[in-house]
Order: structure tokens, then C-alpha cells, then sequence
């Protein structure tokens, strides 16, 4: 296996316009995330961006940054796009997609959503947490993961839904937007038009679903703080103060 980890970064955030050039004690946005991927040491990492003043600012850094369109309509394609023009050979086989408004996540969750891959049935993999706030199990914007437990703390996952489910005793598992996938199975995925469940649920990894691709999961222990509003950047600047 041999991984790239690749950030799509975009401005037109519609609650938080310029967001991965926010400022957060000192650095912007995109920088800590990019920080924090460096140091899971899961492979390579370059920035995915459409724009000019997110590239200037991680080549500042140090970073690398592959330009891509401006009209993808998910950060999957950007990063299928990004990928081609990185390594048109395929030397990398494997591609992590790291949001780019995680500038708190632990390196190590990161670095967790490729022990899946080990096993070439898997075409991509996740990550969950255990729901522990009685408010989160009912709220649409909490997005559960519903699996078969392949082992402790692993998944083969079977439906994802803004629901409650399952139903009964037991734990449920938050879904964390952060994909370890399979290069072919991304090529397969960004080819596929919007699935019928994805446009009901409005979650894009149920098109992966609909088409027989296989998803795991790997359970962490919290959810990862994820800026979206501009009463998110001030408790991601507390965070990391």
C-alpha cells in the first residue's frame, strides 16, 4: 500500500466564506490541518485547491498544492482530479481525503482510517465515534453509521442516515467525513451519477453503497471539531490557544 494524503481546500464556503484562510492564533486554517496530516505520517500530503491565495499560502509554508477546476461539486472529485495530475502513473494506489476545516484533529485519527485498507476487499474506509450526548442521537445533522462488527472497534458498514438508527439498545456511531480510498474505487465512484438514497439523505457515501463497494469503519474515540461557522472559529482559536 502506498498512500498520498490529499486537503481539498476551497473559498466559497457559504457559512464561512474564505475559511481555510481564517485566521487561527496566528495561521490560517488550512496551515493546521496541514501541520496535523504531516505528522500522522500516513504518505504524501498536498493541497487540492481552485485558488491562487490558498496555493500562496501553504507553498509559503513549505506545502505542496495541486491546482484543480473550480467547479467540482464535491471535494471527491477534487481530489480524483488532484490525483491524476500528482501521479498520472499510479504509484499510489491509496488516497486519504482530510477535510480541510479540521484544524484540531489528531494526527493519529488520520493516520486510522487506513487500517481497512490492509484488506483489498475494502474500496474505501472511515472513521465513526461512539454518540455520547443524548441530543446527538436524534439530531439530522448527526450523521450515523450503521455496521456489522467485523471485530472490536471495526466495521463493514451497511447504511448511513441523518435517522436514529438502529433501533434499540446499543450504541450508535457518528459518521466522520474523513475517506481512506481505494484509487480505483474512487475513479469508479466519481463516475457514477448522485445515487437515489444520496439525494434523499444528502450524504454522498451512500452512492458508494447503492454500487456494491464495500465501506469500513474504524471507531476513535471523539468526533474531530469541525469549523463551519464563525462561532466555530472562535472555539477552534480557544482550542489551540
Amino acid at each position: 500500500m502506498n498512500p498520498i494524503v490529499l486537503i481539498p481546500a476551497r473559498m466559497a464556503a457559504s457559512r464561512l466564506p474564505g475559511k481555510p484562510l481564517a485566521d487561527i492564533n496566528g495561521q490560517p486554517m488550512i496551515i493546521h490541518v496541514w501541520r496535523r496530516a504531516l505528522a500522522a505520517g500516513a504518505g504524501d500530503v498536498v493541497v487540492a485547491t481552485d485558488s491562487p491565495e490558498i496555493a500562496a499560502v501553504v507553498r509559503a509554508a513549505g506545502g505542496r498544492v495541486q491546482m484543480t477546476r473550480d467547479d467540482h461539486p464535491s471535494g471527491s472529485d477534487r481530489i480524483h482530479e488532484a490525483l491524476a495530475a500528482l501521479d498520472p502513473d499510479g504509484r499510489h494506489d491509496v488516497v486519504l481525503n482530510v477535510q480541510g476545516d479540521l484544524p484540531t484533529i489528531d494526527p493519529a485519527v488520520i493516520s486510522a482510517a487506513l487500517r481497512p485498507m490492509a484488506d483489498p476487499a475494502v474500496d474505501l474506509a472511515t472513521l465513526v465515534a461512539e454518540i455520547d450526548r443524548d441530543e446527538d442521537r436524534t439530531a439530522s445533522s448527526v450523521v450515523k453509521m450503521v455496521g456489522s462488527t467485523i471485530a472490536p472497534g471495526h466495521f463493514r458498514c451497511l447504511y448511513f442516515t441523518r435517522a436514529t438508527a438502529p433501533w434499540g439498545e446499543g450504541p450508535l456511531w457518528h459518521h466522520i467525513g474523513l475517506y481512506a480510498w481505494r484509487r480505483s474505487a474512487l475513479s469508479r465512484f466519481v463516475a457514477l451519477p448522485p445515487s437515489p438514497l444520496e439525494l434523499r439523505e444528502k450524504l454522498e457515501q451512500l452512492r458508494a453503497l447503492e454500487a456494491g463497494m464495500r465501506v469500513d469503519a474504524v471507531a476513535v474515540a471523539d468526533v474531530p471539531f469541525g469549523v463551519d461557522t464563525p462561532q466555530d472559529l472562535v472555539r477552534a482559536r480557544e482550542m489551540l490557544a
